[in-house]
């Protein structure tokens, strides 16, 4: 019975709104107006769509009522008279104020609900399923119980989400822009190894709240990120008590994980962990035909092999101590330890014309002992109830990753013989501090913030080569190519924004300073062999500093009930991160190679956003229309070094350049449809178009592409309660100025099982059920022509375990929302 209270507290609501109390409007008296804000009293958040009961003394069959906003705010006209008035709320203990005589309007104040503990024990309750709540800048979308991600990383939740992407490279991108800010909890972090997503392959799915889709940031939000921001949110529970969740997976190719997510909270702290061991095999596979038009060799075929072997452990350590009712300090930390062995054979066949000249085998040996560290402080105050805090956060994160590599390539036809042996000594060092301090005074039915907030982040890259000498077979240091790379990149920004709403018309302006300063500084290298691989005019030791202001509005209008319209326009910035800086060449091929540009300057971009939502009984239906104009924007080109290995075969490099200008205009539409309470489909489709220039080394690498990509998802209840869950994804053709990437589809699989009481659920699934994941391509050049075909990740299979401790299983708490068509579901 419990579990269908809210759908009649939401009828019977609105039943009693359409009712006129005594002494009401109808009969000549002039209404008044009860108002007040409604908090949750753990955390002081707006309870939205918490519902004002008022029941007339003197006739208490008329009842009227209304129901909160998004800020957790009420307004309701009635007739002057005595009135009984409950504030309720589903899982929360009702306020009441019992024979109050409204004659005149009334301010109720801030009313503070709290959980019912009994309530909960009896109601299923929140995250099962994945929903998404529309704000002023951004989506949230409550990441829940997604039966594809059970065994999953944090890398496969991200590309279940709407909007974003991740390719076989793991590179993340926001419709279609790889340029996109993954913050962690707000912030820069080690978990998200500081620019790379390697970190984010490693850690658990379920470790996951929430995941803030941000393409129109207001000014609180660091500039960074021409497509937008990723805000990951981990768990931090909020009950009373001890609880928790452990999630065990096993999996072939060879996979084990097991994740506690456990809780103590007491009306003096609140102690949380996320503790999580994770080892498995990761087989890929790599395929390069490559076409000379001139040079010793006609043609090189590469056929690679992947094996991955990692096992990692993190731990995630915090407490809040609530210092008054007001304010509370939090310590946390995080802490991740990575063992990794990738070995990559690689077999490459020479042909002069259609013969076969040469075979050789390349095998690269690449161990990763990697360590992040990071401590969080956090001060919160709130002056008062209505909002009005301060707080203030300071970070300290460390990652160092140690990489030896031993490389051999041998000969095998037509004759035995060593042809290069090298070994390799990488170690790379991250620190970075942030500091931030945020202001909120709220105004009536406005908003004020301000704040600091500073980050300072160095990369120290330590490189040494040992090349084995073909006459003594001794290993001997290479001056050319041993060096250390020093990269520091400081920002410092002030922001101030004001939000006000008017009727059915809300905003939020913004302005942000922001100050970049890049530093870099090469030593322990030849100078003059690296400049004749990068040019004379390269400065190697560069200190640039960068002044720039980043205005941001965000406008939504309310045509109707459950119909909105918003348009949001930022200004944003892309740094160039230490990895596309870094002069010195990658060698994971001897022929295709990566190399940093230390001359990169940052890109600046101006984005426009229009959104429309509609709701109606079982279909919701978003969409938008955005535009985006990047100057100074970043582009991998592929050229010839004009250098020979020492069997003749031309160097390729692919090297990150500035180009002029990048346009970008797209638009995305999403549709939620629930025919049965047994079955939930879900849609979403988005189409882009850019159109890049520019000139590098005499050559126009001008381009321009049409893409989209499209997902579809279905979760049918079938009979004994078992959910059947089906992802498929499809991503278009693109193509730049030298390269074409064929489409790519693929499609999950996962079902699971309630147990044990429903304390348990059992989940088996299948990523890349087709096994179809794969990036291909065609690269043109006057001088060359490639082929390739690339796959990080074969297709895999899980089978996991999840137990819950003293919950019972967690339906959304807001259930009036799913009854009202306020939420919108993606994935679960």
């Amino acid at each position: 019975m419990r579990k269908l209270f809210p759908l009649l507290l939401l009828l019977f609501t609105l039943q009693v709104i359409s009712q006129r109390p005594e002494g009401g409007p109808g009969n000549g008296r002039s209404p008044v107006t009860i108002t007040g804000t409604v908090l949750d009293e753990e955390n002081n958040q707006p309870l939205e769509y918490a519902t004002l009961v008022l029941q007339s003394v003197d006739n208490p069959e008329r009842v009227t009522g209304g129901i909160t906003d998004i800020n957790g705010k009420f307004s309701v006209e009635v007739g002057p008279g005595r009135y009984n008035a409950r504030i309720e709320y589903i899982s929360y203990k009702s306020k009441e104020f019992p024979n109050q005589n409204f004659t005149k309007s009334t301010d109720l104040g801030t009313i503070k609900l709290a959980l019912d503990v009994a309530q909960l024990n009896e109601v299923e309750l929140v995250g099962e399923r994945t929903t998404v709540e529309v704000r002023l800048d951004k989506k949230v979308y409550n990441v829940g119980k997604d039966l594809t991600n059970s065994g999953a990383t944090i890398s496969d939740a991200l590309d279940n989400i709407p909007s974003v992407t991740v390719d076989v490279d793991g590179a993340i991108a926001l419709r279609g822009n790889g340029n996109v800010r993954i913050l962690i909890n707000g912030r820069p972090s080690a978990l998200a190894g500081f620019g790379s997503t390697d970190a984010l392959r490693q850690l658990p799915a379920d470790a996951i709240e929430k995941v803030e889709v941000i393409t129109s940031p207001s000014a609180r939000y660091d500039a960074e990120g021409t497509a937008g921001i990723l805000n990951i949110v981990l768990k931090k529970e909020k009950t009373r008590g001890f609880n928790g969740t452990i999630n065990t997976t096993v999996g072939y190719p060879d996979a084990f994980s097991i994740t506690p997510n456990l809780n103590l909270r007491t009306d003096n702290f609140n102690i949380f962990t996320t503790i999580g061991y994770r080892y498995n095999k990761g087989p890929g596979n790599g395929f390069f035909d490559n076409t000379y038009f001139n040079g010793a060799f006609d043609r090189i075929i590469e056929d690679r092999d992947i094996n991955r072997n990692n096992s990692g452990f993190n731990a995630n350590l915090g407490i809040e101590y609530f210092l008054t009712d007001q304010s509370s300090l939090t310590i946390s930390g995080f802490g991740r330890l990575n063992d990794g062995e990738d070995v990559t054979d690689n077999n490459t066949t020479r042909f002069i014309g259609t013969n076969i000249d040469s075979r050789t085998l390349r095998r690269e040996i690449e161990l990763e002992d990697e360590k992040s560290y990071q401590l969080s402080l956090n001060y919160n105050n709130n002056f008062n109830d209505e909002g009005h805090k301060l707080t203030a956060d300071f970070q300290y994160s460390f990652d160092e990753e140690i990489k030896p590599i031993i490389i051999s390539e041998d000969q095998f036809f037509p004759t035995d013989s060593i042809i290069d042996a090298q070994n390799i000594d990488q170690i790379e060092l991250q620190n970075e501090v942030l500091v931030q301090v945020d202001y909120v005074l709220p105004m009536g039915d406005a908003q004020f913030e301000a704040g600091y907030r500073g980050n300072f982040e160095e990369n120290d890259n330590d490189f040494a080569l040992e090349q084995r000498n073909p006459d003594t077979g001794v290993f001997e240091p290479n001056p050319g190519l041993t060096n250390r790379f020093i990269f520091n990149q400081n920002v410092n920004a002030l922001y101030t924004q004001y939000g006000n709403k008017y009727g059915k018309f809300s905003f939020l302006a913004g302005l942000r300073l922001e100050n970049t300063q890049l530093k870099g500084q090469v030593t322990g290298v030849d100078i003059e062999t690296l400049r004749e691989i990068l040019g004379p005019e390269i400065d190697l030791d560069f200190n640039k500093n960068y002044l720039g202001l980043f205005p941001t509005l965000n406008l939504i209008y309310e045509l109707a009930e459950n119909e909105n319209i918003s348009l949001g326009y930022n200004r944003r910035i892309n740094r160039p991160r230490g990895f596309f800086i870094n002069p010195f060449p990658s060698f994971s091929s001897r022929t295709n190679i990566f190399q940093g540009n230390p001359d990169l300057d940052p890109a600046f971009a101006n984005a426009y956003d229009i959104g429309y939502l509609k709701r109606w009984e079982k279909i919701t239906l978003t969409t938008s229309v955005y535009y985006q104009k990047e100057t100074n924007s970043f582009e991998r080109i592929q050229e010839e070094t004009g250098q020979l290995t020492t069997d003749g075969i031309a160097i390729i490099r692919s090297l990150p350049i500035n180009l002029s200008t990048n346009e970008r205009i797209g638009g995305e539409v999403g549709i939620l449809y629930n025919p049965f309470k047994w079955w939930r489909i879900n849609g979403s489709f988005n189409f882009f178009q850019f159109n890049s220039s520019g000139i590098f080394n005499g050559v126009d690498f001008g381009a321009k592409n049409t893409s989209w990509f499209s997902r579809f998802s279905s979760k049918v209840t079938l009979p004994g309660k078992i959910d059947w869950q089906t992802n498929a994804f499809y991503r278009g053709p693109t193509n730049n100025a030298q390269t074409e990437n064929e489409g790519i589809f693929s499609i999950n699989l996962a079902f699971s099982k309630d147990i044990l009481k429903d304390n348990g659920t059992i989940a088996f699934n299948v990523s890349d059920l087709l096994n179809s994941r794969k990036r291909m391509s065609f690269t043109q050049t006057p001088t060359f022509t490639s082929d390739s075909e690339f796959q990080w990740r074969v297709r895999q299979f899980n089978l996991s375990f999840v137990y819950r401790i003293n919950q019972q299983k967690q339906r959304e708490r807001r259930q009036q929302r799913d009854d009202s068509g306020d939420d919108e579901e993606f994935g679960s």
